[in-house]
């Protein structure tokens, strides 16, 4: 009963981790653009970022 628990116990562990991992590296690069986009000088209204904001705009109603 208890090498059941422990085997059990480490499965669950092994997919937390696995878990845990995969969102990390599909998280991170969206993290790191969104700080660097927030660091930059300016409004942000320019290139093709103005473009959608201006097209979701009218969309929008």
């Amino acid at each position: 009963m208890i090498r059941t628990a422990t085997r059990s116990a480490g499965r669950s562990m092994a997919i937390a981790l696995r878990i845990a991992l995969f969102s990390s590296i599909f998280i991170a690069p969206v993290g790191a653009f969104a700080y660097s986009a927030a660091n930059t000088a300016g409004n942000g209204l320019s290139g093709a970022g103005f473009v959608l904001f201006v097209s979701l705009q009218r969309n929008a109603g």
